[in-house]
Formats: structure tokens, sequence, C-alpha cells
């Protein structure tokens, strides 16, 4: 009779052990962030398989699931990964290796999705999204606008330049060929008129567009054509003048140029003009992507050069030298233009807290890349948020430009939260972000499409970026 109990436990016991769902990973014992309400969660496991979050459930029922691997992480801060709105791959075919060496970069610094804003290498970007997307390159997952729109003679390589109804349309229907996320257009050569039409033109298509905007358009005329982005707090700033119409105007006829329009913006700003117009963006669905890293960096050039920066190691000798042009810019500044650009850079700066009262979605960027010279591609996605706070967002709000309003302004409904469903991008935390933003950098592991990276294996990748920099020339 005891034999016969025996056997049945032990057939009880197989039964429950074959029961059990098989999966990737499991993720126990974390503080969960839930980043749109800032309420932390306990007592929860993350449940991943195949790239995907397949549940979150309370710790104590985790034995229903049997994972390859299992980390404990005692207490780890854990949120989705952190999502660069607007950086650039470029630089010409000469630095495809360099630009291609920083996409683990990105992962070791928790950032598992950038926003490409448009370059000269489209054909490599495009390559390496596929590649990434399929699991066979290791990097973040990228969303590129491909080249963007621009006049003849633009200062920018790699655009497609349009001066023609038809040649807008043509060009449209290459991006479309080329799959892009979204489009870019800014502002140094092409034809006011042109611009508001193209991006008419593009939303037509079902594109949401980003771009810079012509001083000699108002705010309130670009976003009535439906502009679903504007990059770079600058051109927000001028919007809160109280007379921005007579300012772009002055600007159209020349009457206006280089340093004369920051000026003018400086004796205009008006508060309650500004929160009008911001107020008017945020009902149209207008986002602004700050950027304000690069624009800090260079303002204060005089106080950091930057040369001695330990980053650089990771930063290939050819993309060094494309950040020559703004530091040499800045140099042959004296002091009253240097403290002219700082007065400009704070009071730009201290717009953040007029849109955030009014509703406008702001979109965490850095603008790092080549060209830009010392924001860079990984811990300036970390510098972003400690500015974004800086100026006047909590650090909530910087996370939420980050890793929520972001995937919303491409409508990526599968990403944004620690939740059933959503891909498994995840940033494991040693401290509370919420309490320190600079916490983003105190990072204990990275989970890209359900891939784990421990702090050794981040180490790891460090490591060879630097080894793979020290062989470029």
């Amino acid at each position: 009779m005891k034999r016969i109990i025996t056997v049945l436990l032990v057939l009880v016991g197989f039964s429950a052990f074959a029961q059990k769902t098989k999966v990737d990973l499991i993720i126990k014992s974390g503080k969960i962030i839930n980043v749109k309400t800032g309420k932390i969660e306990t007592g929860k496991s993350i449940v991943i398989n195949n790239g995907v979050i397949v549940d979150v459930v309370d710790s104590k029922k985790i034995s229903k699931y049997q994972a390859k691997e299992v980390v404990n992480t005692n207490g780890k801060y854990v949120l989705p990964g952190l999502w660069d709105m607007h950086m650039h791959f470029g630089g010409g075919d000469t630095l495809i290796t360099e630009n291609k060496n920083l996409l683990p970069l990105f992962i070791a610094y928790g950032i598992t999705t950038v926003r490409d804003a448009a370059a000269d290498i489209t054909p490599s970007v495009l390559q390496w999204r596929t590649a990434i997307n399929n699991g066979k390159l290791l990097g973040p997952t990228i969303f590129t606008s491909g080249p963007k729109l621009e006049g003849y003679k633009s200062i920018w390589p790699g655009d497609l330049e349009i001066t023609t109804s038809e040649e807008l349309s043509k060009a449209l229907d290459s991006l479309q060929k080329l799959k892009v996320d979204f489009v870019k257009i800014t502002d140094n050569a092409i034809k006011p008129e042109l611009y508001l039409e193209a991006i008419k033109a593009a939303r037509d298509r079902g594109f949401k567009i980003s771009g810079h905007v012509p001083y000699s358009l108002t705010m309130e005329e670009v976003v009535d054509a439906g502009l679903s982005s504007v990059e770079h707090l600058s051109y927000v700033w001028k919007a809160g003048t109280k007379n921005e119409k007579e300012i772009s105007v002055k600007i159209a006829k020349g009457e206006l140029k280089g340093r004369a329009i920051s000026k003018e913006i400086l004796k205009n700003f008006d508060e309650a003009s500004a929160l009008a117009i911001y107020k008017k963006m945020a009902e149209k669905g207008t986002a602004v992507t700050p950027t304000l890293n690069i624009s800090y960096t260079v303002a204060y050039l005089d106080k950091n050069d930057h040369k001695s920066d330990d980053y650089l190691k990771y930063i290939g000798k050819g993309l060094q030298r494309t950040y020559d042009w703004r530091a040499k810019r800045a140099a042959q500044d004296n002091a009253e233009a240097i403290e002219f650009r700082h007065e400009v850079f704070e009071k730009t700066a201290s717009i953040l807290p007029l849109l955030q009262k009014a509703g406008v979605k702001i979109l965490a960027g850095t603008d790092a890349g080549f060209l830009n010279s010392y924001d860079y591609p990984g811990l300036g996605l970390h510098q972003e948020l400690e500015l974004l706070v800086k100026y006047g967002l909590t650090p909530l709000e910087a996370l939420q430009a980050s890793v929520v309003n972001s995937p919303a302004f491409l409508n990526k409904d599968n990403y944004g939260a620690i939740a059933k469903g959503k891909i498994a991008d995840v940033l494991l935390l040693d401290e509370n972000p919420l309490e320190n933003i600079s916490n983003t950098q105190r990072i204990y592991a990275v989970i890209t499409k359900g891939k784990l990276f421990n702090r050794k294996k981040l180490d790891q990748l460090l490591g060879e970026v630097q080894v793979l920099t020290s062989k470029t020339k």
C-alpha cells in the first residue's frame, strides 16, 4: 500500500512539473516603477519569453513558470529601457564602422531605443535597423527618418533637396520605399511655403513629421499645418514672444539676422503669450524635443572644453574630428559673446516648466552623434534627463519624457511600461531615480528584447567598444 501511495505522489509531482509553463527569463523581487503614475510596486516577478513580457505576477505564484534563467534582483528598481528620441548616425561612408561601434554603447548605458533624426548613411542605418530587429546585431531598436527634406544647397549632408511640389512628391515616394519611421524637415534652405506644404503632404501619407521651424514662419502656422514635433527648444522660445508674427516678417525680409534674432526674442518674450501658443501646441498634439544637452555643452565650452573627457575612449577618432566645427566656432567668441550665449541658453531652458504646464508632450532626446561636440551617444541621454530636471521637470516627468511620451509619439503601444504584452526592454537600477534622476546611471542590469546583460556583461561591452575605438584612425 505504501508503495502505491509513493508511486502516486511521484506521478503527481512529475505531472505538476510537466504543467509548468516554460519561459526564457524571470526577474524576481524587483521594485517595479510605474512611470506613468510614479507608484512603486513590490512583491512581483516579471516573466519574459521570446522578447516579450508575458506576465507580471505575484512572486508567491511564480512557481507555475519554469525559466531558463532566473534573476533575483534583491530589491533593485525596475523600469522600461530608456529612449533617446533625437540622435544622429552619420559622417559619411568613411565613418560607417565608427557609427556601428556605437550600437552596443547605447545598450551598455540602458538606452534600448533610439530615434535617428536624419543624416547621410541611411542605407547602413536601415540595415542595422533590420538586423537588430531580427536579433542578428546587438544594439538599440532604431526608428529612423532616413534622409531629411531640405531646400537646395543645404549645409547638411545627405538631404533630399527639394524646391517644387513635384520634387516634394518624389522625395516622399522615395521615403516610403525606404519604409522610414517618420519624416524630418529642417529649415536651412527650404522655402517656407514648401515647408508647410511638405508637412501637410507627409501627414496625408500617414507620417509623423519632426522638424526645425523656419524663423520666417510662426509656430501657429506650423502647428496648424500639422507638425508632429519641434526639434530643439530655440524654436519654441521664439514662439513665446508677444509679437512673433512681426519678428517672423522681419526675418523673412532680412531685417533680422544672426544674434539680433536672439536679442529680439529676449526683449519680447512674454509668459502669457508663450502659454497661449504652448496650449495650442498641446491641443494639436505637437510635441517638443528640447535637446538641452547639446545646447548646454556648446554654451559652456568656456567652462569645460571636454577635450580630456574619459568618455572619448568610446568615440572614434573620425567622429571626434566632426566635433571641431562647433568647438572652433565657440572658441572665437569674446567675453561678451560668451556671456550672451550663456544668457540665451538659460532663458531658453527656462521655458520647460511653461511647456509642461501647458500640457505639451516633452520627448527626451540628446542630438548626440556626429557633428555635435561632446554630446555622447549613451551617456548623453542620462545628462539630458539631469538637465530636464535642473531646468524644471520632476524626475518622474523627465523619465516620462523618455519612456512614456516617446513610444506614444510613434504610436508604439507595446512599449512604455513593465506590463504583460510589452516588449521586454527593461532597466534595473541600484537606486531610485524618482528620488535622484542621476540614479539612472546606477545600472545593475539591462534587458533588451528579453536578453539579459548583467553588470559584468555591460562592462564587457564597454571594454569591447573601447578596443574597437582604439583601432580607429
